[in-house]
């Protein structure tokens, strides 16, 4: 049955995770997750004013890229990394040479279970990543691959071995990812309630992806992971990682791929200012009624065999027909196109690494 994930303890993967954190700050909330951190690579996108200095404490084997930085590895095609916007960590990914990554915002801190434990986010994310995903038939039990559960009477046992796992999305204590309508009549909610599951999205099925707290197997769907075009210079803001989670999801689906939702939590400290965001995300809230029609309706010709045909294929049908929702549209199409010709530069199929000469930090 399932049981043969739960015997071995989880690999730290130490040597195959990068974690990614976009931010304009310095980096004090590390020395909160070091226990958890300090042994793997961070990649830090440094969004806003390059020539800002960054702090990031001691001990942290670390690279930073601004957006000097950006322009320079990416010369004309970095027009599709957002600016003044969090979307810019699609940066990190696109730079990375690891099989996993973990993306989370600085402020973001280390949760506690019921029992007051401290919880390991970074290794739950890995639980779920190395487990499978069923996202054809769902399981009452939940992930039937957790210790303590398993397939429950009628599940199809043709259907137990279950497919490889892309994308582990985890959830917030404290303060809710709230659109800014839903902040505006509800300042004060706090979620307190840690729900001890995790689901398998179901085939078909959208999700409002949040970025904040995130892990994806980079070789099974990395190119996906796109965050558009955001902030500075652009109509819409706070809707990166929702367009990364509906086209990730798409593809997904496609290529039979598995994403899982809930566990682990983290502590989401701060909330931002609700009506500063409902002028990033009103155009957002009257569009998204048009584009959840379309990535529901979406299809992927079977020749799409691999991530990056899908997005090109998926960038073609956004011009198509959500171009005539706003120019904008047309404008994000090129740029899924720029972003997927710049992650193959970076990225060649034989495996050759390209030299970045990034801002690198060993650890001391």
């Amino acid at each position: 049955m399932a049981e043969y994930s739960k015997v071995a303890p989880t690999p730290l993967l130490k040597d195959e995770l990068d974690i990614v954190i976009p931010t304009i700050r310095n980096l004090d909330f590390l020395e909160m997750w070091r226990p958890f951190f300090e042994q793997y690579h961070l990649i830090i996108v440094q969004d806003g004013d390059p020539s800002k200095v960054i702090k990031v404490p001691e001990g942290f084997d670390y690279e930073l890229y601004n957006r000097n930085d950006i322009n320079r590895i990416l010369g004309p095609k970095a027009s599709c990394i957002s600016f003044k916007d969090s979307a810019c960590r699609c940066f990190g990914y696109m730079v990375s040479k690891k099989k996993y990554i973990f993306t989370i915002d600085d402020d973001c801190f280390v949760a506690k279970d019921p029992t007051g434990k401290q919880i390991n986010a970074l290794e739950q994310h890995i639980k779920n990543l190395l487990c499978p995903s069923t996202p054809f038939f769902f399981n009452t039990l939940y992930d039937p691959y957790r210790e303590g559960a398993d397939f429950v009477r009628g599940y199809p046992f043709s259907l137990r071995e279950g497919v490889p796992t892309a994308v582990s999305h985890g959830l917030w204590l404290n303060i809710p990812d709230y659109d800014a309508p839903t902040q505006l009549v509800k300042p004060l909610e706090r979620n307190t309630r840690l729900v001890d599951a995790v689901l398998t999205i179901p085939k078909g099925t959208l999700f409002p992806m949040c970025g904040m707290n995130l892990a994806f197997n980079r070789e099974l769907i990395g190119p996906a992971m796109y965050f558009g075009l955001m902030g500075d210079g652009q109509p819409i803001g706070r809707y990166d990682d929702m367009w990364a989670g509906w086209c990730m999801k798409v593809i997904c689906d496609h290529l039979g791929l598995g994403v899982k939702t809930g566990l682990p939590y983290i502590w989401h400290s701060k909330a931002s200012n609700p009506f500063v965001n409902l002028k990033k995300e009103y155009k957002g809230i009257y569009w998204q009624e048009e584009l959840i029609p379309f990535f529901q309706s979406a299809t992927l010709p079977k020749d799409c065999t691999t991530v990056q045909a899908c997005y090109i294929e998926l960038s073609k049908q956004v011009k198509a027909k959500l171009g005539k929702v706003d120019d904008y549209f047309n404008k994000l199409s090129d740029a899924m196109v720029t972003w997927i010709e710049a992650w193959d530069e970076l990225n060649p199929a034989g495996g050759n690494t390209v030299e970045l000469n990034g801002a690198a930090k060993p650890s001391k």
